[in-house]
């Protein structure tokens, strides 16, 4: 095998042209092999082989030139080829290769890319750093950014920037959906081959020159010509937006062809300006299954990489799925609400309520910020919006979701997918941080469901607030069972919580998932402790609401010895501190009354990598053996 020689990033410049689509082979077949095991991002990877290949061959990576991959998600080739093939079977596993980029895993990975639409602003940023530095010898950054990633509000930021600044940087747009142009032919590479070649980019400079140099209308004369190329290349290509954002745009060229992009690069480095090159590529080539279904195997668990079908399907029901799926019944009696997503139909579930519904649907793609306002200016005109949106997508939202939405307290509700430890993808993906960023907004309802039931009747409670809601439930799954009818679903009051253990001199408060086995864990150590004089039994508090915390939750705790606050999120400026901080400002309490031992049970305060959910909540405490000796430890340790 070829790539069995590749053991340094320099290797694979010494393998000969005509081997390299074997290459791109070997690479396919490893990175399906690996996915079928651990899942991943099969599709997008598998698009880019060729690029990947023919980036390293004709760059200097090891020296002075840099890549950034945006999304991260499209760099396994890229990890095999630098050095990582041997730990690559460990790609999203404990301990393991990240699935994305990532500065702490290797040298070669210049930024981190988790969340789309970065790669354009950083490669900016790195091309001052080196003009200032001094420190690059004259190497180029090049940012290969997927065409979906490419329609974010911060790519486009990042574009205008760099075309006005003409600092030296490639963007090669990876346009595998076919979704921006359809000129790909032997014709369009060869005058693209024309277009980047020495002989014309000399002619076109110094033909630019002498037409100033004429007097009186050499200006014009110029402005005409240049106008005249613009029109030439806009009927073969989409490209003059770019050029005029200021950058020389080249393209489309068939990103799968080696040779193509080889010629393609050699030309390109002799330009020194912003560049936009312009590949088409098809998601998940190579491998016939990911070819006809991408989106399906965009991001995949394991699967049987003989057939494509996938593995351990158990019939259950995410509570995503659950979110969505009760939505479709919500709507089917009230004509206002919407349904809203930003690239993420499949993975929050509402696939179902896009068939249903499709006038009431909206995927507005990679652009989070625009989801939320487009929500508040539905909400604004009489619609009722739903956004569904992964916990770590909606914090690139922050600013809309307060001067938008919240200000104006417009009736928007957030579901909030992946809430908490999300799992196998990572630092970058970890829904950590919500309960903190959301919870110091002023009308923002937001609330966490112990289970599925719940889940329910806080869709349906949402509508008769009238208000913003955040309804915030992680990556989990529950027995598949039958949308119950809205009719008979009960309408939780704002700021209702739900005592489940009477006892209030030892109490735990918990909000979220875990709340259901903190209730079968308290049983059983009740139980057991029930006939001591001396042990305290502990009671338990499903809160619900982590915002309002209502005064009567305050009053029912305040006077407990020993309280203890459970939630799936980082400590600081969490749920727990909320609940101390209104402690602290209760009324009428003695400084002996606010001598009470307090504990925050959270996920910490640190980034947290990447593993399965089971995993990480595990290192966490976040399991029943774990939850046993933290509660021993913190309520009973002085009675042993």
């Amino acid at each position: 095998m070829i790539l069995d020689n590749i053991n340094d990033i320099n290797d694979i410049k010494k393998i000969n042209s005509e081997d390299l689509n074997l290459l791109a082979k070997e690479l396919r077949k490893e990175i399906i092999s690996v996915c079928s095991t651990n899942g991943g991002h099969l599709a997008s990877s598998l698009g880019v082989v060729e690029l990947t290949i023919a980036i390293l061959k004709s760059f200097d990576i090891e020296k002075n030139d840099k890549v950034i991959w945006d999304v991260g998600h499209q760099s396994y080739a890229y990890k095999l080829l630098t050095g990582r093939r041997d730990k690559f079977h460990s790609i999203r596993k404990l301990g393991g290769l990240s699935g994305f980029p990532s500065i702490n895993e290797s040298k070669y990975d210049f930024f981190g890319t988790g969340h789309a639409g970065t790669s354009i602003s950083a490669a900016l940023g790195m091309a001052v750093a080196d003009d200032i530095i001094k420190k690059n010898g004259g190497g180029r950054i090049i940012a290969v950014i997927g065409d979906a990633s490419i329609s974010n509000g911060l790519a486009l930021e990042g574009l205008n920037h760099a075309g006005a600044m003409k600092k030296d940087i490639i963007v090669i747009l990876n346009d595998n959906e076919m979704s921006i142009s359809k000129s790909v032919g032997a014709f369009s590479n060869y005058l693209n081959k024309i277009l980047t070649g020495e002989i014309y980019i000399k002619f076109r400079n110094e033909t630019e020159k002498f037409l100033k140099s004429i007097p009186l209308l050499g200006l014009q004369f110029a402005k005409l010509a240049s106008k005249t190329e613009e029109l030439f290349k806009n009927m073969i290509g989409p490209g003059i937006i770019f050029e005029e954002l200021g950058f020389t745009y080249i393209g489309p060229i068939d990103g799968h062809n080696i040779e193509y992009l080889l010629s393609a690069f050699e030309n390109i480095k002799k330009i020194k300006k912003p560049i936009l090159l312009h590949i088409i590529t098809k998601k998940g080539k190579g491998y016939g299954p990911s070819e006809k279904n991408p989106s399906l195997f965009h991001g995949i668990s394991a699967f049987d990489k003989s057939t494509g079908i996938m593995l351990k399907k158990t019939g259950n029901i995410t509570l995503g799925e659950v979110a969505s799926n009760f939505l479709v019944k919500l709507a089917k009696n009230n004509e206002n609400i919407i349904a809203i997503t930003a690239a993420m139909t499949e993975g929050t579930g509402l696939s179902n309520f896009a068939k249903i519904y499709p006038d009431r649907f909206f995927d507005v793609g990679i652009q989070e910020e625009h989801a939320v306002t487009f929500s508040a200016g539905a909400a604004a005109n009489g619609l009722r919006p739903f956004f569904f949106i992964y916990s770590t997508f909606l914090q690139r939202s922050l600013d809309q979701i307060i001067h938008d939405v919240c200000l104006q307290n417009l009736p928007v509700v957030f579901c909030i997918d992946r809430a908490g430890i999300a799992g196998e993808d990572g630092a970058t993906h970890q829904g950590i941080f919500d309960l903190s960023y959301l919870g110091y907004i002023p009308n923002l309802v937001i609330m966490c469901p112990k289970d599925s039931d719940e889940l329910i009747k806080m869709l349906k409670s949402s509508l008769s607030y009238n208000k913003p809601v955040a309804i915030r439930y992680p990556k989990s799954e529950m027995p598949f069972f039958e949308m119950p009818e809205t009719d008979g679903i009960a309408v939780i009051k704002e700021g209702e919580f739900e005592t489940l253990i009477a006892h209030f001199e030892y109490i735990i408060v918990s909000i979220g998932l875990q709340t259901a086995m903190l209730e079968k864990i308290l049983d059983e150590i009740n139980n057991n402790n029930k006939n001591s004089e001396h042990i305290k039994q502990v009671g338990l508090i499903n809160a619900r609401f982590a915002s309002p915390i209502s005064d009567n939750l305050i009053n029912k705790i305040k006077y407990a010895k020993k309280i203890m606050t459970v939630e799936e999120n980082v400590e600081f400026s969490g749920f727990g501190s909320k609940i101390i901080t209104l402690l602290s400002e209760s009324d009428n309490l003695s400084n002996d009354v606010l001598n009470f031992k307090y504990k925050i049970v959270s996920l910490g305060n640190n980034f947290i990598e990447h593993g399965s959910r089971k995993e990480l909540l595990s290192l966490s405490g976040f399991s029943e053996d774990g939850f046993k000796v933290i509660i021993n430890s913190f309520f009973f340790s002085e009675n042993k």
